[in-house]
């Protein structure tokens, strides 16, 4: 019978542990209030614009 690798078991333990606190973290600073209202007024159109279903803002002639 074949002996249980403990330590392969704990690294495998403790990069899913790592990647989990990586994925909140990431998270967690995509999510902060400040940053998301600057996005927001780069992605809308401008005055007379509009944009078409492509996402291509067309201007008004």
């Amino acid at each position: 019978m074949a002996k249980p690798n403990y330590q392969f078991e704990k690294r495998q333990r403790d990069l899913a542990k790592k990647a989990k606190q990586d994925e909140k973290r990431r998270l967690k600073l995509a999510g902060k209030p400040g940053d998301g209202a600057d996005d927001d007024a780069a992605l809308s159109p401008a005055d007379g614009e509009t944009s078409d279903s492509s996402g291509a803002t067309l201007s008004k002639v």
